[in-house]
């Protein structure tokens, strides 16, 4: 036992020691840290030859589920539930215009490139994500995170991480019973929705008090611990009633996020969230078989064109549709089009997970992500470029007609 816990010692310290290495490397690149972790993960894993650096790789199995469970957390910390309120009926219908159009096209390619049931269904799932994060780094390092298309892509954003989180858990419960039937599925929407409601109902009247309370102590450690415990119980709930515990963590979030002491909370878990993320990114790294890299390249670069071109067009349509100008239309659909992020890999993982995708579809996604979270910041430049002739063109029709 003593040998075992001194060489689970040494894997987490190798585990550390590369993650920090590649993401340095990464950063003196300028690149996102998640494509470091991610190299980090192909370096330390058992399919690097000519050896795995680690004596215990589940391990990372374990990191990766706290990784989940607290990168999620402290994205429902970003949304109290006054923010879904203030998003607006526009946002909502352009999130579900994007989630659903980009699933539905994803599967049919993915049917269309031979791929079996449920490899289609997570694919096309993990294709529908924008990073909210990477976006709204993206805009405050261009000076743009007050112009109107910004407010509404990442209103927008907001949304889908709900909708995807919970088409996660949906598609988790199909697969676990081996059913799409219209039966199967309604059970599994109804038992995520009462979850979701149930945790917001009751929980609202609960937690953020007892965060509160706990806050008026002025110690933060305490906090930390009711934080966590509220993070984990609720990971664990869910889990337990079939849905991912990707989505008990995101509602926990925003349940403490409804609490006066949500700002100190966020400020305490963002650094555990960091660590155990950066984990989990490594851990994706680590099951990803280089060896297949060849083989899906092709196939990976068709869904990623797929998902472009499904939610620059259903974002287009659908923001014009309901009185948006041309050039804000435009660019909110170049910038939810361009990232798939964290969350696709949660969901590739979701998948992975519970055995109902093949080997070759997590490192797919993670070199999807790879390329996609490389590509986003030019994509977003360039759609605000393009649509710079347009606000002058809109200027003179205005012009034109006083």
């Amino acid at each position: 036992m003593i040998v075992e816990a001194t060489q689970m010692i040494r894997d987490f310290a190798i585990i550390m020691i590369i993650a920090s290495v590649m993401a340095l490397i990464s950063y003196r690149l300028k690149q996102p840290m998640v494509i470091g972790y991610i190299g980090a993960g192909m370096i330390i894993g058992p399919y690097t030859p000519p050896f795995t650096f680690l004596l215990h790789p589940e391990i990372l199995n374990l990191l990766a589920e706290m990784g989940i469970v607290l990168l999620l957390f402290v994205v429902g910390l970003e949304y109290p539930i006054a923010k879904f309120r203030s998003i607006g009926r526009k946002a909502l219908v352009i999130a579900l215009a994007e989630a659903f159009g980009t699933f539905a096209l994803g599967s049919l390619v993915g049917q269309a490139m031979g791929l079996k049931l449920f490899d289609s269904l997570f694919l096309a799932l993990a294709i529908s994500v924008t990073s909210t994060v990477l976006v709204m780094r993206v805009l405050e390092e261009l000076e743009i995170l007050d112009d109107e298309a910004s407010r509404l892509l990442l209103g927008v954003a907001v949304i889908e991480d709900i909708i995807i989180i919970a088409s996660l858990a949906i598609l988790q419960s199909a697969a676990l019973t081996g059913n799409l039937s219209v039966q199967e599925i309604a059970v599994s929407i109804g038992t995520v929705l009462v979850f979701i409601i149930g945790t917001l109902y009751v929980g609202s009247r609960i937690v953020p008090k007892f965060v509160d309370m706990i806050g008026r102590t002025n110690h933060d450690e305490l906090v930390v611990v009711v934080i966590l415990g509220v993070a984990f119980s609720l990971s664990f709930i869910a889990n337990q009633i079939g849905i991912s515990v990707a989505t008990g963590a995101f509602f926990a979030g925003v349940l403490v996020a409804e609490s006066k002491t949500h700002s100190v909370a966020k400020g305490l878990a963002t650094p555990l969230k960091d660590m155990f993320a950066a984990l989990f990114f490594v851990s994706v790294g680590a099951l990803m078989d280089i060896t297949l890299l060849p083989l899906f390249f092709a196939p990976a670069v068709i869904l990623i064109a797929t998902s472009f071109a499904a939610k620059f067009v259903t974002v287009y349509f659908s923001a014009k549709i309901q009185g948006f100008s041309k050039k804000i239309s435009m660019q909110a659909g170049f910038g939810l089009s361009a990232s798939g992020g964290e969350i696709a890999l949660v969901t590739a993982k979701g998948g992975a997970d519970i055995g109902a995708t093949s080997s070759f579809i997590l490192p797919m996604v993670g070199a999807m992500t790879i390329i996609t979270t490389f590509l986003s910041p030019y994509i977003i430049k360039i759609g605000w470029r393009l649509a710079s002739p347009i606000i002058r063109d809109e200027d003179r029709d205005t012009v034109g007609h006083s």
